[in-house]
């Protein structure tokens, strides 16, 4: 099955206003969010990508504008399945303001629990972002092959919640992931299990490019004993 390169949006002006934007419309990527935007068609230089997805939201199509520039053949497609949560009344308020609501500890602590008012639960999020990777999964496959690589473009909970969902995890143990603004998580998927092969990577790719006997990093269906020697 293809490997799934999720890319979190680079830096907004929701993020450094720290506000919950959600799904607001017209939150952009500041200055910070546009080089960190500029800097990912290197980043991804080499790698095999066969197709970008994006949520549909405007940080995310703007994050993906400079690599779809450095790659014309790349066609992009919109999947509301990977849109940010919908935190309901929650949406556009300070953080340090919504630190105070009861709701909160749970939001850390038992997200399973969790469901925003107006908005939907953590729960149905994660269940409708996994149950939209495993359609692109066989969209992919069945258009570039098992071997593919395709990126999606998404948001800090929804990865995260993929990220869990991809290593078993209890949704309760999400938010011990983090993922920073325009990072790279990489997960491979097999007919058996998911590997997760970055996380949260903010730097170089190049270990991700296919290797000269056709197997790739974190590829095939076992794990291999003591941990494998790694990129070449």
């Amino acid at each position: 099955m293809p490997t799934l390169i999720l890319v979190r949006h680079g830096r907004s002006t929701a993020n450094t206003a720290a506000v919950l934007a959600g799904r607001t419309p017209g939150v952009a990527l500041d200055e910070r969010g546009a080089a960190q935007a500029a800097a990912l068609p290197g980043r991804l230089a080499g790698l095999p990508i066969a197709t970008a997805v994006s949520s549909p939201l405007q940080r995310c199509r703007q994050t993906l504008e400079p690599l779809l520039a450095a790659r014309p053949e790349l066609t992009l497609h919109t999947e509301d399945g990977i849109n940010e949560c919908d935190y309901g009344d929650w949406s556009g308020r300070k953080l340090a303001e919504l630190a105070d609501e009861p709701l909160m500890q749970v939001v850390q602590q038992h997200p399973s629990a969790a469901a925003f008012p107006g908005g939907e639960s953590m729960r149905a999020m994660q269940h409708r972002a996994a149950e939209a990777v495993r359609g692109w999964n066989a969209r992919v496959e069945r258009d570039f092959g098992s071997d593919a690589m395709y990126l999606m473009c998404s948001h800090g909970d929804i990865i995260k919640s993929l990220v869990a969902e991809a290593l078993g995890l209890h949704l309760d143990l999400f938010q011990r992931i983090s993922v920073e603004p325009c990072s790279v998580t990489v997960i491979r998927y097999t007919r058996l299990r998911p590997f997760l092969v970055r996380l949260g990577d903010t730097g170089d790719l190049g270990g991700l490019a296919p290797r000269e006997n056709g197997t790739e990093a974190g590829g095939g269906g076992d794990a291999t004993v003591g941990g494998g020697a790694g990129a070449p």
